[in-house]
């Protein structure tokens, strides 16, 4: 959320550098409110003037002995405008805080202006595409030909885009939790932390999800209580409604956890296989920093996530988004997108972003800086998406006689070279 203070007085400034991301209707009835809030402010000072004014002049009437009867009576009326205006600038504040809370972060300066995935920038490119001597399958067929895939009985249990994982499939996702928790533990310097799956409307306010993206959740009903899209969201609010000190910072965590999404807004993108699920599996990054060290930590955040793809041999690429790509609470955000060859092509794997104080302020995350206070800054990302990992191994590891090669920084952890098609 913007500060309601600095969003007024550089109203201009900050409406050109949203107007960035794409069309703010919004905008406009923030500036019509504006106008009318100070119109009321600034009647009602004069009324609360003009009520002193007369309430001196009565009080020096009636030490003279004179009725002061209409007098006072007039004061009465204007102290009810005042209550009146008063009334009416607590409603637009009320209405101010509404627009603010649908209004996305302001994009960093760096950040390239466009409409859309067009217009995002490649800023690296490691390891190149396997030249295959076969034409390569996709995920969703290989999956069911080692036996290790069934996305039809999947389809039986809970519809479509769920997956069922079977034997070295199961232990395959298994073991790519177990290795990026260790990686991101024992050499990048996460603590780890296991958080409830589930949370409350506040955890989701406090990191962006509610109230606009609503229809992108599941929701128990009749209880307070939402699954998660993204671990980023209970570990975020770990912190909701406490102050840091700037000796903790940073402060670098990492969690498993399941996430569920409802996809609305997918509209029949990436329906076949596993790519895009309404349940999945995530290993998260989230950081805490004071606000001069974010983008720094961003960098790094970045290069941790990619770190994970280096060690299991994947090729892939790292974008900057442009304005009209970014998601809505983040200020700047890398994409890190891995190569599928079933698929002949680049699909994100992994979005980091520093959203600088943009979470903080609504999940009131503070830092004690001297004698005043100020909000932290939030970063997170994928350390990776674990169900897109399964699928760049499958697909990129693949051989003619259809097993997969297991990647070595795997194999400590699966305890098997090769996946083999079941006989």
């Amino acid at each position: 959320m913007h500060d309601l203070a600095f969003f007024r007085s550089n109203f201009d400034r900050v409406a050109e550098r949203l107007l960035t991301r794409g069309p703010l209707p919004g905008l406009e009835r923030f500036r019509e409110l504006d106008r009318t809030r100070r119109t009321a402010i600034s009647e009602a000072e004069q009324l609360k003037a003009r009520v002193n004014q007369e309430s001196a002049e009565i009080g020096k009437l009636r030490r003279q002995g004179e009725d002061t009867t209409a007098r006072q009576e007039q004061v009465r009326s204007m102290k009810e405008q005042i209550a009146g205006l008063d009334e009416q600038v607590k409603k637009l504040d009320s209405e101010f805080q509404e627009l603010l809370a649908g209004f996305p972060n302001l994009p960093h300066e760096s950040v390239p202006v466009g409409k859309d995935a067009e217009d995002n920038v490649e800023v690296r490119r490691v390891g190149q595409p396997r030249q295959f001597d076969f034409e390569p399958k996709a995920h969703w067929d290989l999956g069911p030909e080692l036996g290790i895939l069934d996305l039809e009985r999947a389809a039986k249990i809970s519809g479509a885009r769920f997956a069922l994982y079977w034997g070295l499939g199961a232990k395959l996702e298994r073991a790519l939790i177990n290795f990026m928790l260790d990686v991101h533990t024992r050499e990048h310097g996460y603590t780890e932390v296991l958080p409830p799956f589930m949370v409350n409307s506040d955890s989701l306010f406090g990191t962006g999800q509610l109230p606009k993206f609503k229809e992108d959740l599941f929701r128990c009903e009749g209880r307070d209580l939402w699954l998660i899209p993204t671990a980023e969201v209970p570990v975020t609010n770990i912190y909701r409604g406490e102050t840091l000190e700037p000796g903790d910072l940073p402060i670098r965590l990492c969690a498993y956890t399941p996430c569920f999404r409802s996809e609305a807004g997918s509209y029949g993108r990436d329906v076949r296989g596993i790519i895009r699920q309404h349940q999945f599996q995530k290993v998260e990054l989230v950081k805490f920093t004071r606000p001069e060290q974010s983008y720094d930590e961003l960098e790094r955040l970045t290069a941790d996530a990619e770190d994970i793809l280096r060690r299991l041999g994947l090729p892939y690429r790292t974008v900057v988004l442009s304005t009209g790509d970014m998601g809505f609470g983040s200020a700047k955000t890398y994409d890190i997108e891995v190569w599928l060859p079933g698929q002949n092509g680049y699909k994100e794997i992994s979005s980091c972003s520093n959203y600088e104080a943009f979470q903080a302020r609504r999940a009131g995350i503070r830092l004690q800086s001297g004698k005043k206070t100020e909000y932290a800054h939030t970063l997170n990302g994928s350390g990776l998406a674990i169900g897109r990992t399964w699928v760049a191994i499958v697909e990129n590891c693949q051989q003619k006689d259809g097993s997969v090669i297991v990647p070595e920084a795997l194999r400590p952890y699966l305890n098997e070279e090769v996946i083999r098609p079941r006989t």
